[in-house]
This record gives C-alpha cells, structure tokens and sequence, in this order.
C-alpha cells in the first residue's frame, strides 16, 4: 500500500518530492535536541493545495504524519516516531509565498518560510519580526509551538503578533483565516486553537503576521546583583522609570555564567579576576528615535546611578555599559559552554516573577539535601517570568546513572515548579514526546477533555502528530 501511495505522490509533486533513500531520511529522523524516529517517507509539498492532497492521500490511505518546518524544536514533536510507519511532512519546500505590506506594517508568509528569510526581506522596509531566537526555525514551527524569546518583555510572544493564518485540517480542508485586521472581535478566533498545539490539529500552511519597525538605536548593560532579590528590585524599577524603551531581561546565575569565559576565550569577561556576584543582569533599552532625539546610553546610565544611590545600593555589585553584541555574545554562549561542563538536564520552566527567586533557590535547596554532586545553573528569561534551570554534574562521579536520575530529577523539578510556584513545565518550548507525561500529569482533565474533542473534530483519524493533547 505504501509503494502505490508513495507513487502517487511523486506523480503528483514530482519524483524528487518524495524521498525514501535512508542516507536522505536521516535530517528529517533526529531533532535538535530530543526526538529520533524512523520515518517510512518525507514528502516535500511547496504549496498549499499540495499540502491537501497528501493529507487527503494519507489518511485514505491510514499513513500517519508528522509535520515538520524547520526541525529545530526541543521536546521531540517534529520527528516521526520509532515505528518505521510514519511519515515526515515537510515543509521546507513551502516558502515562496513572502509578501510585506509595510503600510498595514504586516507580512503574508508561508509556513515554511524561515526567520532569517523574512527578516532579511523586511529589513529593506526598516522592519522585522521582533520574536529574537537564537535557531533559525520555520514561520509554521513557531507558531505551533508559540515561541517567545528573549524580547518577550516589550513584543510579546508569536501568539500576539498573529494576525491571521492558513491551515490545512487532516481531512484536507484549507481553513482559510488570513485576516490582516488588528481588530476583529466577530467571535471564535480560529487561529488561536492552532497556536501552541504542535500541530495535532492541522498543518500551518500560511500565516499573517504583525512586524515592528527596526529599533534605530539600543542601550545595553550587564548589572552584578548580589541575589535574585535584588535582581527582581532592579527589575521593577527599570519597569517602572523606562517601560516604554525596556526590551529585554535577561538573568545568568554565577554557575551558569563562569564557563563561559573558560571554553570561549574570545569572549570577553567583563568581571576580569574577580568572582562573578551571585546573578549578572542583562539589560536592553531599544527605541526608534534617534540619538539626538533621546540619548538612550545616557538614559540608562543616569537611571542606573539614580537607583544604585536609592533603591539598589546594596544589592548591586557592579554595571557594565557597552556593545550589544558584546554583552548579548556573553548570554548566547551560555547553553554550548555548559555542555561543555558534563551531563546537562536542561529545564524550561517559568513561575510568576514574583517568586522566581525563591524558586531558584528552593531547587537549589533541594538539590543539596539529596543530590550534592549536581550543580544548578541557571539562566534566563526573568523579565517573562521564564529560566532555563540547567542541571550539570560528571557522570563518571555521580553515585547514580543519568538513565535513572533524570527521570527522578525532572520529576522533582517540575513538581517544584508546577505545585510549589504555580508555574508551568514548558515555558516556551511546547509539548511533544520529551515532556508528554509532564502534560498528563499537569493538565486539568477538563483541558485534556476539551482538547481531545477538537482533536476528534479535526482529525477524526488521528493522522496528525505524536503529542497528544486529549
């Protein structure tokens, strides 16, 4: 049954849109960090009608699928799974549809389109799309997974800066929601049902989205904080003094920051010999006025000295005022230095900002009593309320075997999270096959009820995914 359907497809897209060789399989078998399957095919649609009619061949047919953009997720939900009879649905080939409206300040992309492809088009209309990762994922991907980034602070996630969208349900139905209106209150928004939904409910083939102008000038300081109070304190006074130009929050701890100065000697330690304070504070300031119009380094300087000399004195051990790219390099080489370290368990969590200090520190508590030999290095996104509770230790002198601690550890932690804090155990990578158990465990059945009936409505079959939400 399989050779017939991969025939008919290759006569409908054309030979080399089906791929069955192993050695051409194996991109689309492996995720970024979780997720090996073994796919039966990948199929490569380039546009939407295309998309219908292999999800209309494929369930005739029984074949599940599993959509795929750009595969740079983190919990497993864009690589088919072990079985050998599931198919990658590939949307690489789906990107030629990139048109901006810099009027209406929007750009109609399709779901395959990637982020570096639609910046690059909107920088020549002094635009972009203000979601700052550090993969190159596709416009579908991020949308299925609602990302948010590390200027969520000022722009919000991809599910505010949705607009409309095209989605092709497992039936083949195109659901045609392109709206371009910022206002729109005529019921159901169609759209939000597939943000953040790894796509169990039906393809994302296209999208509308809302951009920004590119900021014309920007203001960066790394700031020592003694504590995760202190930080919080600084937090809410840059909120308070400079909202309307605040755009990004970011928090390393002293564990997380260290080795990064110790694996990548190109980047520059601004702390020299000195021990690092307890958490350094990543602080952004952009706006589009220029310079002389507001003078935004000077801004931040002055607002700095104003609460060191009030609010922050003793909490605060250090400021550093330079390059962004300089002071960004330090944050993005945190994740590849602390591979670098030994075994990484790595955690997406966020509890209210509020509490995010204690938080830490209660993990931390936790992880002394019963596991000495683990070291907590964290970092994130503070200003949303999100950290990346990194977990390292050496596996050749841990008493246990990772195989058995991390399950336990994932447990704790996200009980920790999740029970102690009101907090979530995906801040902002999804759910998928690494965390489905977390889900069933966290999610109110209602939810679960809820989700399974639209799961039912819109793909009846159950053709669509590997995470289940119902």
């Amino acid at each position: 049954m399989s050779a017939v359907l991969i025939q008919d497809l290759r006569n409908l897209l054309g030979a080399d849109a089906v791929l069955t060789e192993p050695a051409d399989l194996v991109r689309y078998e492996e995720g970024w960090r979780y997720g090996k399957g073994k796919a039966l095919f990948a199929v490569r649609p380039g546009t939407t009608a295309q998309v219908a009619e292999v999800l209309k061949a494929c369930r005739t047919t029984g074949i599940r699928l599993i959509p795929q953009g750009a595969n740079t997720g983190l919990v497993g939900a864009s690589t088919p799974d072990g079985s050998g009879r599931m198919a990658v649905l590939s949307l690489e080939r789906l990107n030629r549809r990139l048109e901006i409206d810099p009027v209406n300040r929007t750009a109609w992309v399709d779901g395959g389109v990637l982020l570096s492809a639609l910046n690059e088009a909107l920088l020549a209309h002094g635009l972009m799309f203000p979601i700052d990762l550090g993969a190159d994922p596709s416009i579908g991907g991020m949308i299925a997974t609602n990302t948010g980034g590390t200027r969520l602070l000022r722009y919000g996630d991809v599910r505010h800066n949705l607009l409309g969208l095209e989605v092709v349900l497992a039936d083949g139905t195109v659901l045609d929601a392109m709206n371009q209106l910022r206002k729109n209150n005529t019921g159901l928004d169609a759209k939000q049902l597939f943000v953040g939904t790894s796509g169990v409910f039906g393809v994302i083939t296209g999208a509308v989205l809302q951009v920004v102008p590119v900021p014309g000038q920007q203001a960066t300081a790394l700031v020592g904080c003694a504590s995760g109070e202190a930080a919080l304190l600084l937090l809410r006074a840059l909120e308070r003094d400079l909202a309307d130009v605040f755009t990004a929050f970011e928090v390393i701890s002293a564990e997380a920051l260290a080795p990064v100065f110790v694996h990548h000697a190109g980047v520059r330690n601004p702390y020299g010999a000195a021990q690092p304070p307890a958490y350094t504070a990543l602080v952004e300031l952009a706006s589009t006025l220029p310079p002389a119009a507001l003078d935004l380094s000077g801004l931040l300087e002055e607002r700095l000295g104003v609460f060191l000399e009030t609010e922050g004195g003793e909490g605060i051990t250090d400021v550093f005022i330079g390059r962004a790219e300089d002071l960004w390099a330090i944050r993005h080489h945190v994740s590849e230095s602390l591979r670098q370290e030994g075994k990484v368990l790595a955690f997406d969590i966020s509890v209210p900002r509020s509490r995010m200090a204690d938080f830490t520190q209660a993990a931390r508590d936790l992880l002394a009593e019963a596991y000495p030999f683990v070291r907590c290095c964290d970092f994130g996104h503070w200003g949303d309320g999100g950290t990346h509770l990194n977990l390292v230790w050496n596996e050749a002198e841990a008493p246990r075997v990772a195989a058995d601690l991390v399950p336990e550890l994932q447990v704790r932690i996200y009980d920790l999270a999740v029970r102690g804090f009101d907090g979530s155990y995906s801040a902002e990578h999804g759910v998928g096959p690494h965390n489905q158990r977390f889900y069933e465990a966290y999610t109110p059945a209602v939810i679960r009820s809820l989700s399974g009936a639209l799961k039912a409505h819109m793909d009846c079959d159950g053709i669509l995914g590997t995470t289940r939400l119902g």
